[in-house]
């Protein structure tokens, strides 16, 4: 072997131990290892439940605040059919001129959030912050046709990115199962 292919190896060899080294004292002196935890959250500000659910795991209330009768009923039939937890059906306050008002408290920010894919993210949110359920309230409003399919769920979610705590919410740590 030629003086010129060692010197090459040796120098290669010296690039990759010290690329090693950059990573392990990147990795041991991080210090957002906690980030978005709800660590370092101001005394008494809620923790908002930020994590994605599963369809079968989101509770909802649907009201109808159109001048169609019937349409709240039709809409929670859709969402039991893909596996969603209807808890109310009823009526709401008339001429929402949305195509859909989510109104949801700390603990159904990541459930507003799927739902929000639902109706492509054209549904107006109303945070409450001192709601203390995580049912999320769907009111349905006069632009409202359908529910999105499945295949636009899933390209809306992609677009909305992850669910983000609310002002005044720290997000809750997600558990690790």
């Amino acid at each position: 072997m030629s003086f010129a292919r060692v010197r090459a190896l040796v120098v290669v060899g010296l690039l990759a131990v010290l690329a090693l080294v950059f990573v392990v004292v990147a990795m041991v002196r991080d210090t957002q290892s906690k980030a978005g935890t709800g660590k370092g959250c101001p005394k008494g500000w809620p923790l908002a439940d930020v994590a994605l659910h599963e369809q079968k795991d989101v509770k909802i209330n649907v009201y109808n605040a159109t001048e169609e009768a019937g349409r709240a009923g039709a809409v929670a039939d859709d969402f039991r059919n893909r596996k969603f937890q209807v808890k109310k059906v009823g009526n709401a306050e008339k001429n929402v001129d949305e195509v859909a008002v989510l109104r949801y408290g700390p603990k159904g920010v990541g459930s507003a959030h799927l739902l929000r894919a639902y109706f492509l993210n054209n549904a107006k949110l109303a945070f409450d912050i001192n709601r203390k359920d995580d049912t999320v309230d769907v009111v349905l409003g006069n632009n409202f046709q359908q529910l999105a399919t499945t295949t636009e769920v899933n390209q809306s979610l992609g677009d909305l990115g992850s669910p983000e705590a609310p002002p005044g919410t720290c997000p809750a740590p997600v558990d690790d199962k």
